[in-house]
């Protein structure tokens, strides 16, 4: 099962098809977990604002959450699914069993307000939860951002790069209650980048100019194509041979088609590689190192 949480804003509101708990049925007849999940969102965020910022449990099922934890970056690529873990401490009453199959819970990462996201993405699969007392229980469950997703409040766009917020469902069956809080955390969510670096002539002759040329590229998640990153600082850095630390030699910028061209002086055996910090978009990238062999 795959939760697949499918939200479309109308008049400042999230709505979806009608989705009636307990458990929605896929078209294969199985159980929808991202169908209920999906239907818990629109039945708690409907018409409310400002939940972004209250961060307080919403909904009728005695359940809290705290502790969110997440990796801060998550990378997303053009073909593979990302799939960072999150774990989270659940605290819920007495009448609550975590333990039960009737009751499941998950992780959620959105971007925007939660009373009008532009995307919300959860795990394949419900968080699985350890009891630690009565009333409290320790979870783990994945978020699964796969960019050839085509459905279209799913899929990720260029511009959605950046800040995302957590969240997270917990789903009783049974007693048909559902509870669900906004504002746990916050990751970025980025546009995976590629480096790289070719230093020539090999080998060189001690104190002659070497061209170093390599180029910057991110994922475009839109056409799942590589493209190049204009106009960024990238350092060029150089480490001895025998050494473990590179050393920054200079700073170019990339060219419209993220392209680097650089010169250098060859002074020792050792590697060159490109170094790119990062932005609030795109990952911290660098080159493998290029050995020169220097006579």
């Amino acid at each position: 099962m795959r939760m697949r949480v499918t939200v479309a804003a109308v008049s400042g509101a999230l709505a979806l098809s009608a989705l009636a708990l307990p458990a929605a049925y896929a078209a294969d007849g199985g159980w929808s977990y991202r169908a209920d999940v999906a239907a818990a969102l629109a039945q708690h965020t409907a018409g409310r604002t400002g939940l972004t910022a209250t961060a307080a449990p919403i909904g009728d099922l005695d359940v809290s959450f705290s502790g969110f934890r997440i990796t801060k970056v998550i990378k997303v690529g053009t073909t593979v699914t990302a799939s960072p873990v999150v774990t989270y401490k659940l605290t819920h009453g007495a009448d609550v069993d975590v333990t039960d199959d009737m009751f499941a819970t998950g992780p959620l990462i959105y971007r925007g307000p939660a009373e009008d996201p532009e995307n919300v993405q959860g795990g394949d699969e419900p968080a699985t939860c350890v009891e630690t007392s009565a009333t409290t229980a320790t979870c783990k469950g994945p978020i699964d951002i796969d960019p050839r997703e085509t459905d279209r409040d799913l899929k990720l766009f260029n511009l959605q790069a950046g800040t995302w917020h957590g969240a997270a469902v917990a789903l009783d069956f049974g007693s048909e209650k559902t509870a669900v809080q906004f504002g746990l955390g916050s990751t970025l969510v980025q546009r995976n980048a590629r480096l790289t670096v070719d230093a020539a002539p090999e080998p060189v002759r001690k104190g002659r100019t070497l061209t170093v040329t390599g180029k910057l590229t991110r994922a475009d998640w839109e056409d799942h194509k590589y493209h190049g990153y204009t106009g960024q600082s990238v350092k060029l850095q150089f480490r001895k041979k025998g050494s473990s630390t590179y050393t920054t030699l200079k700073t170019v910028r990339t060219n419209s088609t993220g392209g680097l061209r650089t010169a250098a002086r060859a002074t020792a055996d050792g590697y060159y590689r490109f170094s790119f910090a990062g932005t609030r978009t795109t990952p911290a990238v660098n080159a493998a190192g290029d050995f020169v062999d220097v006579k």
